[in-house]
């Protein structure tokens, strides 16, 4: 079990919410930060922090460049 700070749990829910699609950026920044202005880089932070936690769990963060993100099972 992952005990996650609240950020990187509403990250991990919304990629689980959309398993098996790509969830948008924008749609991650507004679920975490609300609507107001985030810093460039504000979301990748999180992800990496993510992608540590999820290493070694049989699931993987993938980057569609211009997209957004997918949670999705890491190859064996």
């Amino acid at each position: 079990m992952l005990d996650l700070p609240r950020r990187e749990l509403r990250l991990l829910e919304s990629l689980l919410l959309h398993a098996g699609s790509i969830t948008p950026r924008e749609t991650l920044e507004n679920r975490l930060f609300g609507f107001g202005d985030v810093g460039s880089n504000a979301l990748e932070v999180y992800i990496s922090r993510l992608r540590k936690r999820l290493d070694g769990s049989g699931l993987r963060i993938r980057t569609f460049r211009g997209m957004g993100y997918r949670l999705e099972e890491a190859a064996s």
